[in-house]
């Protein structure tokens, strides 16, 4: 499975209103797992196991607990048994595509 998570704390009482530091202790948390993963500006994805995965996204919004006064999180879960590898697969076919659309409009052009 997939998981893709945010998880931000609100209330910090900062002025400027960053969360990069409590964002920064849920990734550590996800990189610490050892579990494939990926950390974009906006979400952070995670491949594995349900329970293992579920785990991993429960110590990362306990770890932005301390940063606020509660804490938001946002997850889409793309459940696929018996696929693996699909943080990575599901980019490559993408581009597959791409490149093939691209080829192929290319090829209609004269």
């Amino acid at each position: 499975m997939l998981i893709a998570f945010s998880v931000a704390p609100s209330g910090t009482g900062r002025a400027d209103g960053s969360v990069h530091d409590a964002v920064a202790a849920a990734v550590a948390v996800v990189r610490a797992s050892g579990l494939p993963h990926r950390t974009t500006s906006m979400f952070t994805e995670v491949e594995g196991e349900w329970d293992e995965v579920f785990d991993v996204v429960k110590r990362a919004t306990e770890a932005v607990l301390p940063f606020g006064s509660r804490v938001s999180l946002v997850l889409k879960a793309d459940i696929r048994p018996g696929h693996t590898g699909e943080i990575d697969g599901k980019v490559e076919r993408l581009e597959q595509a791409l490149d093939a659309a691209e080829n192929a409009s290319a090829g209609t052009e004269d």
